[in-house]
């Protein structure tokens, strides 16, 4: 499977066959045609695919093998026109011919067609028998013949057991929690495990259904932001109390037992909340109709990837689609090749003004009534829209997150970013689902209802990360933010530092700006669970955790000091211990790649550390009030 010709050919026959994503083949296609190399990871993706397709071949051709013809008793022709009559189909009410496949349900009959329509309807489970003709018949009676067409077929609500993989997980997970706080600094470990099991209790016990969340009283921060910042001196006190260490190696002490509680707490909150949402995301229905949906694709200077994003959305499954690409004042060859499928596509040309500006372009002109935005970089997933469709079901849901997936894994920077893009959103992510508050829609891949959107004011372009933004305002007007994670999308990562850099910087910066924005949400009950758990967590994770955890780093250095190597390393290789078992539960929810398991140790030291650097360095051009600006990745020619 080296040869272009070879993968050409495989490609060409997964899409005969209907199998994959269209809109990753479709681009897998175009990259061959043209003679370009394909990542590794597209190779894989073809590998799995076409096994996949063979074992199907395969198990077919046995099946026809094995068919044996039925050898059933002579019967009159005066019999079978009997037959014919006596036993209609309970749906259509045609009658049921010897040759054709029935079905029988409660002691009614179907064809086998008609059955399965009815059984997607009603969710029935597909267990029933299928046979190929009709019982021996009764004697003739006129009543028989009086068959009422099927309303409805009645049935039990639908229930979906956990993956028994993730439970063993998540087991192994709580008892190395719990082995950890017993192992480390004797009862303050086990404090610290205590209270945060404490928070988990009260965060689930709590939770009220979205819809009802958000009422008026008096301001004051939430009891899980005062819990958070109470902690660090009710440690510092008992450490110092008891002369467990004084000075600065009392304060770093300190810190570090307050990171474990912290750690303690998110990993026993996230991880069960995680497996509940991988069961329901199972029982989510289709829409009775689905709804038109327009796709916006902001593009600024994108000749190497806008042709490739555009096709994909042509070939993504949606009945009532329309695409609308903004081409904000390019200098290249953007607008050109976009014009090429005007037939099929708006294109809208406007004068540079940011992609904040693009986006509210494009809305005006959008006749949907769900907006889709999709980055001029990404390729979207052949069924994603009508996942996110299928997620809108709900009426107080405004918008809804899609799952980016890296494409391009390269080299080890860009195998660290498609594990954290993937424990970010099958982790964290699926527990702030079952708050209703997920805090950022990206713009590789997000939805809003038109009408919520607008009503809570669309982009602003006065910050640097527009998407989380526009997320916020949406969960400040009292709606529900949810996430679809069979709604993917394939993007591309920066694969060089340099890129890796600009991106982040940008990132970073922003969300500061964005928790500036909105910082009356800590202390404004009114806005339900962004003002008790997800705003407060944003804080602690883009502020709180970067300095903390350099201080633990020279927390470790003093023990190496003291000689207490054995401590260090056993400290040490639990949490990569842990980053492995919570890295193995979210590529098994996704059934991604398990080579990317292997990175996780980077996510506790080698890659996590320079992102908290370049966290702690946005932090301080915030403060000081340096200039931001808008700075992006190189693009790879797609």
């Amino acid at each position: 499977m080296d040869s272009n010709a070879t993968l050409l050919e495989i490609v060409k026959k997964l899409q005969d066959a209907e199998m994959g994503d269209s809109g990753r083949l479709s681009y897998i296609l175009h990259s061959l045609e043209k003679g370009k190399k394909i990542y590794e990871s597209d190779k894989k993706y073809l590998n799995k695919k076409y096994e996949q397709l063979q074992k199907t071949q395969s198990v077919n051709g046995a099946e026809k093998q094995n068919l044996k013809p039925l050898n059933f008793p002579a019967v009159p022709l005066s019999h079978h026109v009997l037959i014919n009559r006596m036993h209609k189909c309970a749906s259509c009410g045609n009658d049921l011919g010897l040759e054709e496949r029935t079905t029988r349900y409660e002691n009614r009959w179907f064809h086998a067609a008609c059955f399965s329509s009815i059984l997607k309807e009603s969710e029935l489970p597909k267990a029933t028998q299928v046979v190929k003709v009709p019982p021996p018949v009764e004697p003739y009676r006129a009543e028989t013949l009086q068959t009422k067409p099927i309303e409805h077929i009645k049935t039990k609500p639908l229930r979906t057991k956990a993956d028994p993989v993730l439970v063993l997980l998540a087991s192994i997970i709580f008892a190395l929690l719990v082995i950890t706080a017993y192992s480390m600094l004797s009862y303050l470990s086990l404090i610290a495990i205590s209270v945060a099991a404490v928070m988990v209790f009260y965060h689930i016990v709590s939770r009220k259904e979205p819809k009802s969340q958000y009422s008026y009283g008096r301001r004051a921060a939430s009891s899980y932001s005062i819990m958070v910042m109470i902690m660090p001196f009710v440690l510092g006190t008992m450490i110092a109390y008891d002369g467990y260490a004084s000075g600065i190696a009392g304060v770093i002490q300190t810190i570090f037992v307050w990171c474990l509680m912290l750690s303690f707490w998110q990993t026993m909150l996230f991880v069960p909340l995680a497996i509940r949402s991988v069961a329901l995301e199972a029982l989510l229905r289709e829409p009775d109709s689905y709804p038109k949906i327009s796709v916006l694709v902001p593009a600024y200077n994108e000749e190497k990837v806008i042709q490739t994003t555009i096709e994909s959305l042509l070939a993504t499954d949606y009945p009532d689609k329309e695409i609308i690409v903004i081409d904000d004042g390019s200098k290249d060859k953007t607008l050109e090749i976009a014009s090429r499928y005007k037939d099929k596509v708006k294109v809208i040309h406007k004068e540079n003004g940011g992609k904040a500006s693009a986006l509210n372009a494009g809305i005006l002109y959008a006749t949907g009534s769900i907006i889709t935005i999709l980055d001029a970089d990404t390729i979207i997933g052949h069924t994603a829209l009508k996942h996110i469709a299928k997620s809108f079901s709900t009426e107080n849901v405004a918008a809804v997150a899609g799952n980016i997936k890296i494409r391009n894994r390269v080299n080890c920077l860009t195998w660290c970013q498609a594990l954290e893009y993937l424990s970010g959103i099958q982790i964290m992510r699926r527990g702030l689902d079952y708050f209703g508050a997920i805090t950022i829609v990206p713009g590789a891949l997000g939805a809003f209802k038109k009408k919520k959107l607008e009503e809570a004011g669309t982009y602003h372009k006065d910050t640097l990360v527009e998407d989380f933004d526009a997320t916020v305002k949406v969960l400040r007007s009292g709606m529900v933010v949810n996430g679809s994670n069979m709604a993917t999308a394939y993007t591309q990562a920066p694969q060089k530092l340099h890129d890796f850099y600009k991106q982040r910087k940008r990132w970073y910066r922003g969300n500061l700006q964005v928790l500036r924005r909105h910082s009356d949400i800590l202390t404004n009950p009114r806005f339900g669970y962004l003002h008790k758990f997800s705003y407060p967590l944003l804080v602690i994770h883009m502020l709180v955790i970067p300095t903390t955890s350099l201080m633990v780093l020279g927390f470790t250095a003093y023990q190496l000091l003291l000689g207490n190597y054995s401590y260090v390393a056993f400290v040490l290789g639990m949490f990569i211990v842990l980053q492995y078992l919570l890295s193995a539960m979210a590529v098994r929810m996704d059934r991604d790649d398990k080579k990317m398991i292997l990175y996780s140790v980077f996510l506790v030291i080698g890659y996590k550390q320079p992102i908290d650097i370049l966290q702690l360095k946005a932090l301080f051009e915030e403060l000081v009030g340096l200039k931001a600006k808008w700075t992006s990745a190189q693009r790879i020619q797609q």
